[in-house]
Parts: C-alpha cells; sequence; structure tokens
C-alpha cells in the first residue's frame, strides 16, 4: 500500500506539473510579475494537495503570525525537496536562493527565471556574495521574501548543524530580522527516496531574529533557537501513533535527546 500510494502520489504530482506548464507555457514568460509567482503558486499549492490525498501526508502549520508581511529573510531546515515548494504559497512574494544551474534545466529553470529566483554560484567566491546580497537586497526592497536554507543542501533529519557562511553574509547585509522555520519533511518525504510516509509534517515558523546583531550572536542565536525546535518536531514525530521509519541519524539524534533528558 505505501508504495503504491507513493507512487499515486508521483504520477499526480508530475501530471499536475506537466498540465501547468502546457497550459501556461505560451503565455507564461508575457505575464507581469505578481501572475508569474500566481502561477507557481497555484502549482506548489496542487502538489501539497496530491501529497495529502494520495501519499496520505498532511501539513500542519504553526506560527504564521511569524511571517514577515513585506521583504525578509527566511532560514528554513532542508530535510526534503518538500520545503522548496511547500513554503512557496505561504508567503506573499517569496523569491528562493538556488544554485545557478537549476536555472538551465529546460522549462523549470526558465520558470525559476521568470518567477525571479535568486541564482547563486556556490564556486564562485566573494564575486558569487556580492551577487547574492545584491539581488537579494533588491527583492527586499521591493517587498519580497527572500528564503536561504542556511545549511545550503538537504540534509538527512537528526544530523549535526552544518550552517554556511551564506545566511551569516545576507543576515548583515540586507540589516532585517531572520525567521527561522524548523520542520520535520525529511520523516515523511525523505531525500533520494521514492517513498512518501502517511503522517503529518509539522511546519513551525519561530518568532523573528532581530536584525543588528554581530555575526557570531546571530549564528549561535539561529542554531540555538532552530535545532532544539527541529528536534522537538523529530522527537514528536517519533512518538506519535503512527511514525514513521526513522533514519539512523535521527535514531542517533534522538537517544541524544533522550538521554540528556533522563538525567
Amino acid at each position: 500500500m505505501l508504495i503504491l500510494r507513493s507512487l499515486l502520489f508521483q504520477v499526480a504530482f508530475y501530471l499536475i506539473m506537466a498540465i501547468i506548464l502546457a497550459v501556461t507555457l505560451p503565455f507564461f514568460f508575457f505575464l507581469p510579475h505578481r501572475a508569474a509567482i500566481a502561477v507557481v503558486k497555484f502549482w506548489t499549492a496542487a502538489s501539497m494537495w496530491a501529497l495529502r490525498v494520495f501519499a496520505g501526508t498532511k501539513i500542519e502549520i504553526r506560527g504564521i503570525e511569524n511571517l514577515p508581511k513585506g521583504g525578509g529573510l527566511i532560514a528554513p531546515k532542508h530535510q526534503s525537496a518538500f520545503e522548496t515548494m511547500a513554503l512557496f504559497h505561504l508567503l506573499d512574494d517569496p523569491t528562493y536562493v538556488m544554485k545557478r544551474q537549476l536555472m538551465w534545466i529546460p522549462l523549470f529553470g526558465w520558470y525559476t527565471w521568470k518567477a525571479g529566483m535568486i541564482p547563486v554560484d556556490r564556486a564562485g567566491g566573494s564575486k558569487a556574495l556580492r551577487k547574492l546580497a545584491a539581488d537579494s537586497k533588491q527583492a527586499v526592497e521591493e517587498g519580497r521574501q527572500v528564503i536561504l536554507f542556511p545549511e545550503g543542501t538537504r540534509r538527512t533529519a537528526g544530523s549535526p548543524p552544518d550552517y554556511k557562511f551564506g545566511i551569516i553574509h545576507l543576515y548583515r547585509e540586507l540589516k532585517v530580522p531572520v525567521v527561522p522555520i524548523a520542520m520535520n519533511s525529511g520523516l515523511y518525504w525523505p531525500r533520494q527516496s521514492f517513498l512518501r510516509f502517511p503522517g503529518t509534517i509539522v511546519i513551525d515558523i519561530l518568532e523573528p531574529i532581530p536584525a543588528g546583531l554581530d555575526s557570531k550572536t546571530f549564528l549561535a542565536t539561529l542554531i540555538n533557537v532552530l535545532e532544539p525546535a527541529t528536534d522537538k518536531l523529530l522527537l514528536e514525530a517519533a512518538e506519535s501513533p503512527n511514525p514513521p521509519p526513522l533514519p539512523p541519524e535521527t535514531v542517533s539524534r534522538l537517544n541524544v535527546l533522550r538521554a540528556s533528558e533522563s538525567l
């Protein structure tokens, strides 16, 4: 049943994408920005609907009042492809910081370019960081919400934190509050896996970290807020009536948490 439901979701996911591409391709690149964003929001919302209906994976959102109304910087945990879509329709005018190479993918990359996503060359060094800051600053000034995964790439739920310099650089350059987002998506939509597990993915939008902290204090604050909140969601999922299979990294992390609580 799990394999069948996962297969049905995959079929629905790509069918939704194909239909939207076929219907919108003739005029998408001529749309004004807001209309193009609306198309992408419809696609992501439809994909999340398919996840619930076919895979049995629900979504619970906590702390939505913490999202910025205008320009801002969002720092979510990155455990799977789920959060590259699920956050999009929650925000007014979002833009993801993404690998430049993704924009070279036919159709998909072109749509991300039209929707105003921010490409970054990970091998570009200081020049790439300057361009990232300039593009992100422009987006914030336009009232957009910049989404940057602090760890850069997907990591298995429960893995030790590995925060990159990019989030510090943007925090320092943009001078806006940062909204951390914890989640347990990697347990239900595992990275590098075909399977989608039934249950509830929780998106916990935490209180903003104020602007103006020095780099060291900001990073320590982000880690000390985001990691415990994520641990709490992993523990909550593991102790639910029908828990998903737990990766070894998650089991190890939860064992450490339980041991510390018993001291």
